[in-house]
């Protein structure tokens, strides 16, 4: 198999592209391109493939996408892969307020890449997982949901960068794609 050097990172989101190179950057040359795609409905699985599959089109060769859902367990998974069009309408506070008459405010963050080699090919899924808590917001609101989910003891957005991508469940779904391109290099 051919040596993969180099991914075509789809994201418009400049935070996202910062961890993503900050945890393969060594090993791999990351770049990007913001391909306006249109969002599907169903579980976080179908939306990472239907998404990969939909930029190898556009962009007409390999592309590496990524999608992230927050799952809160009161909500059995809600608001999922929904969670950025939940935060724009309700904010921090908002997502708060749902599980205010719920005994657990147990979550779990869930960041799925997608690679697919080309238009045509079936997209590979890498996952990863990290379990928390939803909490009143601390922490700056620079990147999403960061302020309200606690990873023992703090926020993501309470941790500095490194700290962060080190247990992120981006950080274990890259590792995931990392062991994977291993894999494939002779």
């Amino acid at each position: 198999m051919a040596l993969l050097n180099k991914l075509n990172f789809i994201t418009g989101n400049k935070n996202k592209l910062a961890e993503v190179k900050a945890i393969l950057g060594t090993v791999i040359d990351v770049e990007n391109q913001a391909v306006d795609l249109p969002e599907i409905q169903g579980t976080i699985e179908d939306i990472a493939r239907e998404k990969c599959r939909r930029a190898a089109e556009v962009v007409g060769g390999p592309v590496l996408t990524e999608d992230t859902a927050l799952e809160f367990h009161a909500l059995k998974g809600l608001p999922g892969p929904y969670i950025k069009s939940f935060l724009d309408a309700l904010g921090h506070e908002g997502l708060n307020k749902l599980l205010d008459s719920f005994e657990t405010r147990a979550a779990e963050a869930v960041c799925t890449f997608a690679f697919s080699s080309g238009p045509g090919s079936d997209p590979i899924l890498f996952q990863g997982r990290t379990e928390g808590t939803i909490v009143r917001p601390r922490g700056p609101a620079k990147f999403g949901w960061d302020p309200i989910f606690e990873y023992q003891g703090k926020t993501y957005a309470e941790m500095d960068k490194e700290e962060k991508n080190r247990i992120s469940h981006r950080y274990k779904a890259l590792v995931k794609l990392q062991e994977w391109l291993a894999g494939r290099c002779p």
